[in-house]
């Protein structure tokens, strides 16, 4: 089996170490990749903060067909990519495939915005003293990017991180999760072979721990992590950085009477679950009111049954192995203790190795780690409420605030949902685990600070530099 090389500055390198990189489900090696020494991060870091300044003066057409090269080659190799994030996370095929569509689109939208960037002009004669000027205003990259991904979307959350970064010129290093970094690599072939200058991207496999001089380094102004709560460490090491947190959360999803029941146990079951439920804005809390809770759950439970489980090279698989058998191991006794507290197992609540069965749970108490905490596996925690008022309430009493759901027919409820609910998010007629890559993304509380989404990215890449012009007639 051959190394994959990683990239450094945009050209092919090897290391003196290297990782695994382990199939989840079978538990053999899916590809080795080389890992960069100290000098080469230095070296990649270096390069980033040279090429800056050519990196944001690069015109438009550049950076947009660079971006456009990249959204077609990932559509002409998407079944070779699919299979490696297969491989490397235990994703089912069927979601891999989607994610590699998701990742074209978030490149075709990039090189559609870089094109489109063109600022701002504003008039200043409207006071006296303002009179013959005029104002340009454009935004310009703070500098270079640490871009920090997880496993769980080993392309697309990756494609989130890099895209928005070349559409305004920034350079980023990326630091791809230790367990599935391979797809990475793939990605980084793809961008090597357009015209952008070789400093403004490397890709940097390593143990977390290898990475902590990158997260103080002042010549990379810019965080953008997706991950866990570690997140906030980031901040706490580097106070004076641009960090954006992307950090998960425990999503609600509200079933309240006048729902479509049917498409909502379909939609909760199949997102709940997917994934093996490691998806941050997968369901987890199930808030139903009290009309159609019986009718709704019944639905609801034999949905999940329904749900294929198992090899995820199987495209009738709908839900995997977790990453690692420890996370597997740690769901399954978040049910447990969920279940010794006194709420009940509707159905799964097992595990076999790395794999947990699709579980639905009520009568959780409040303080239970499946009501409280990101479970990050396939569990359901269902919960009754009276109204549409205690709904809501129960959204809201949560740490975190990423997206939440709410199945109902009402438009005044889901104007009113928009309002009330504290999340970053709200998706009406649907889960809270629909995201288009265009819209912003990003939440409050324990979910994060800043925002995703290719537009919203790049602007928080960058700030306002304003031109004052003098001496204008308009």
């Amino acid at each position: 089996m051959s190394t994959r090389p990683f990239w450094l500055a945009g050209t092919a390198a090897t290391g003196d170490t290297e990782i695994t990189v382990v199939n989840p489900y079978t538990g053999r090696p899916a590809g080795t990749v080389a890992v960069p020494t100290v000098s080469q991060i230095e070296e990649a870091v270096a390069a980033a903060h040279a090429v800056s300044g050519e990196a944001a003066a690069l015109p438009a057409h550049v950076r947009a067909d660079a971006l456009a090269h990249v959204s077609r080659r990932l559509g002409e190799r998407a079944e070779e990519i699919a299979q490696t994030i297969t491989a490397e996370s235990g994703k089912p095929i069927k979601w891999a495939r989607g994610e590699v569509g998701r990742a074209v689109s978030v490149f075709r939208l990039a090189a559609e915005e870089a094109r489109r960037d063109s600022g701002e002009l504003q008039r200043l004669d409207t006071d006296p003293g303002g009179t013959g000027r005029m104002a340009l205003i454009r935004r310009v990259p703070k500098g270079p990017v640490l871009g920090i991904s997880p496993f769980n979307f080993p392309l697309n959350l990756v494609a989130h991180k890099i895209a928005p970064a070349l559409a305004v010129g920034a350079p980023i290093i990326l630091k791809p999760a230790p367990a599935t970094p391979m797809t990475a690599l793939v990605l980084g072939e793809i961008i090597a072979e357009t015209d952008l200058p070789g400093g403004v991207l490397s890709v940097l496999p390593m143990p977390n721990e290898r990475a902590a001089s990158l997260i103080t380094d002042e010549r990379l102004p810019v965080i953008s992590f997706t991950g866990g709560q570690f997140g906030w460490e980031l901040q706490r090491r580097a106070p004076h950085k641009h960090v954006t947190l992307e950090l998960g959360g425990n999503a609600a999803a509200v079933v309240l009477a006048d729902a479509d029941l049917d498409w909502a146990a379909q939609r909760v079951a199949l997102f709940g679950n997917n994934q093996a439920g490691q998806v941050c804005i997968g369901v987890q809390r199930v808030i139903v009111e009290d009309p159609v809770h019986d009718a709704f759950v019944a639905k609801l439970v034999d949905r999940v049954e329904a749900l294929g489980t198992g090899d995820p090279a199987d495209p009738a698989t709908d839900v995997g192995p977790l990453v690692d058998e420890a996370a597997a191991e740690r769901v399954e006794s978040w049910i447990n203790e969920a279940a010794e507290a006194g709420a009940t197992i509707l159905t799964g609540g097992t595990r076999d190795g790395v794999t947990v069965a699709p579980t639905v749970i009520a009568d959780a108490p409040a303080d239970a780690k499946v009501v409280r905490e990101e479970v990050f596996g396939p569990v359901l925690v269902i919960q009754r409420v009276a109204d549409t008022d205690a709904a809501f309430a129960a959204v809201n009493d949560s740490d975190f605030g990423l997206q939440a759901g709410v199945f109902t027919r009402d438009l005044p409820t889901a104007f009113r949902a928009h309002r009330e609910l504290e999340v970053g998010g709200v998706v009406i007629g649907d889960v809270p685990t629909f995201r288009a890559d265009q819209m912003p993304y990003g939440g409050i509380r324990k979910s994060g600070v800043g925002k995703e989404g290719v537009r919203s990215a790049m602007e928080d890449l960058t700030y306002e530099r304003v031109l004052v012009l003098t001496g204008i007639e308009v």
